[in-house]
């Protein structure tokens, strides 16, 4: 019996049933099977030695694609969960999985879990099975065998419990097997390049009220020169990784014992956030924007009308029940409280566009293994405002939003985002607000305004807010991954929810459309983001300390520095005085380690001469010039936001002139 196997060219040849997916590839070019590890048979990832048995289409999954590098990937997780058997027989598996950069796999022992002074024994024995290079058997049984031969193991007979139907598929490796329905390669041959790299603690299925496993990470490619890269990368990442430099600087910490995903911000970390605070608040002011404070408590019921209770009641906190019916929430968002604002009087068409603006505190409700310094936490503070605006006014006020964004990332320095406009999904409906015609009125509205300002963006279906469409600027890390930094989203759902009006020109009442936006996002995830561009080097602008200054001698030099830090302080600069009885080498390594961007000395010629010697942080040598010149030149950088590149800010500013 023949098949007809249709490749991505759309030609279609034929072969005997039972064929594979590395005879078709042979069968092409004898240099595409050497890159073959698997294919996609009518969309379904198979294996390399899989029988084709029926018409279909075939896509050839090579080592140098995304798949082809999962494949291998999750044939690491394999070979890692025989390797912790052979050697701890009472470990109980978990699951192993290949993930974005790497793969693990979880594991449990009644006496102690293992460690990461165990992973040198567990990489030996890897690298021992991968060496026999033994043949990977795809086996397959029936839920009840596999529960059988998995008697020993509770977590595997839990997924296999969760299995759809009555057949169990998996993999022989010598006497080790494991049951999964993923693709793993034929052979070991390719799995050379690989690296096991942490431990850490990971609840079973990642559900907090499950016990905690501990996970074993590890990562691999087909080439060394590509590992030896990832190892570059990870450790860019741990040295730019906002939690340790948070630490090293004394900027934040966060202790899981008086609350897991709460920051606490220390002086210098304060000083960070008051100062973007402070700029943004101006920004917004100068823009149009009225200020306001509303409190993080509501009755839930406003949750109710405004569709948030329905669509995010996971990620709330429970209410709180304050005994007389009246049932309070901290609140997730901002937008009903500044839709109360808007309620409070009888509103003009004079008054619109209406822009209100909040420094607002928002909690999730983020389950403990998803928090992350800075990054994911249970409070946070949101760079909020929402326009409220007439019908015919929606398209100018978008750009006005826009530009503002612009200039605020122009002000950061940050050039590296692009523009996505976040659609609703039209397949799946059902988790959106139901008005066809506003969907398509607003979405048109926004892509009208972003041809009209001539930007570049890309159009991304199912990525809207359940309540309105909206334009999402993404923005690369320090480490190039991609996160979504500002938003603009059009709403004419929660107007009608809430039953908003204002007086129009004909005296009658009108429905406004209301733009909810964030410039910067939160202030924690912000401050993460500008912590790792910086790797810690803020610019003088933003610098908790911007100057350090050191005597020479505390007895001969210390008054002239005294006065110099008045005169300093008077400018508006944050500066600070070394008095401690150390040597000045010490003291000038210490003010290099937190990355202050002047460290300033002064000995007798200073004094003599009113001067200072200038070093900027990064630089070896230091300069002289009058003090009177220094602090003029600091507060025109300042006042320039430190583009005049008379600062060093760092490896991370090469990230953002890119």
């Amino acid at each position: 019996m023949s098949i007809k196997i249709t490749l991505p060219d759309n030609s279609i040849k034929e072969f005997d049933a039972g064929v594979s997916t590395l005879d078709v590839a042979k069968s092409i070019a004898n240099s595409l099977a050497k890159k073959a590890v698997a294919g996609k048979y009518n969309g379904q990832l198979i294996g390399l030695n899989d029988a084709l048995s029926a018409d279909g289409s075939l896509e050839i999954i090579t080592k140098d694609s995304d798949e082809g590098l999962n494949v291998l990937r999750q044939t690491g997780a394999f070979v890692l969960a025989a390797a912790i058997k052979a050697l701890h027989p009472e470990v109980r598996l978990g699951e192993g999985e290949a993930a974005d950069d790497g793969f693990y796999y979880d594991t449990d022992r009644e006496d102690g879990q293992l460690t990461i002074d165990q992973l040198p024994a567990i990489d030996a024995k890897m690298k021992e099975i991968i060496k026999a290079n033994a043949p990977i058997e795809k086996i397959s049984m029936s839920k009840a065998d596999a529960k059988k031969a998995f008697a020993d193991e509770p977590y595997k007979v839990q997924l296999i419990d969760e299995i759809k139907g009555d057949e169990v598929n998996g993999f022989k490796l010598g006497d080790f097997c494991d049951f999964e329905e993923s693709v793993l390669l034929p052979n070991l041959k390719d799995l050379k390049h690989f690296k096991l790299l942490s431990v850490a603690g990971a609840y079973w299925q990642g559900k907090s009220s499950n016990p905690m496993l501990q996970r074993i990470y590890a990562t691999a490619y087909y080439k060394e020169a590509d590992l030896e890269e990832d190892g570059k990368r990870r450790q860019e990442a741990k040295e730019r990784d906002h939690r340790v430099i948070g630490r090293d600087l004394d900027l934040f910490f966060v202790d899981p014992k008086v609350g897991a995903g709460l920051p606490y911000w220390m002086p210098k970390g304060a000083t960070i956030r008051r100062i973007i605070e402070r700029y943004i608040i101006d920004k917004e002011i100068a823009d149009g924007y009225e200020h306001v404070y509303t409190p993080v408590l509501m009755n839930l019921d406003a949750y109710k009308t405004s569709g948030h209770w329905d669509h995010y009641r996971d990620d709330m906190f429970p209410p709180m029940d304050m005994g007389d019916g009246e049932m309070l929430e901290l609140r997730p968002m901002n937008c009903p409280s500044h839709i109360q604002i808007f309620k409070h009087h009888i509103r003009s068409y004079r008054e619109l566009p209406l822009r209100i603006a909040e420094l607002g505190m928002m909690h999730r409700y983020e389950k403990s293994g998803a928090l992350s310094g800075l990054q994911r936490v249970r409070e946070m503070t949101l760079n909020d405002g929402h326009t409220f605006v007439a019908l015919d006014q929606v398209q100018d006020e978008f750009k006005k939003i826009l530009k503002l964004i612009m200039a605020v990332y122009e002000d950061f320095n940050i050039s590296d985002y692009t523009f996505r406009l976040s659609y609703r999904d039209p397949k799946n409906t059902a988790k959106y607000f139901d008005d066809d015609e506003m969907w398509t009125r607003s979405q048109s509205m926004l892509k009208g305004a972003m041809d009209d300002l001539g930007l570049d963006y890309y159009e991304a279906e199912g990525e809207a807010a359940f309540y309105g469409p909206k334009l999402d600027i993404q923005t690369k890390t320090a480490l190039g991954n991609e996160e979504t930094m500002s938003t603009i989203q059009l709403d004419f759902m929660l107007p009608e929810r809430f039953d908003l009006s204002y007086v129009g020109a004909d005296g009658e009442n009108h429905r406004p459309v209301m733009i909810h936006r964030g410039i910067v996002g939160t202030m924690e995830r912000f401050i993460a983001y500008l912590t790792e561009i910086y790797k810690g080097a803020f610019p003088t602008w933003l610098a908790p300390t911007q100057i350090e200054l050191i005597p020479v001698s505390l007895d001969q030099h210390m008054d002239y520095a005294k006065l110099l830090k008045d005169k300093m302080l008077k400018a508006g600069l944050r500066v600070e005085l070394d008095s401690r009885n150390e040597q000045m080498g010490y003291k000038i390594r210490e003010a290099q380690t937190q990355k202050i961007p002047y460290t300033v000395v002064v000995g007798d010629k200073e004094v003599d001469s009113a001067a200072v010697s200038v070093r900027r942080y990064g630089e070896s040598a230091g300069e002289e010039m009058p003090a009177n010149l220094f602090i003029e030149s600091v507060e025109a950088e300042i006042k320039n936001y430190s583009r005049d590149g008379k600062h060093k800010r760092g490896e991370g500013q090469a990230q953002l002139d890119k």
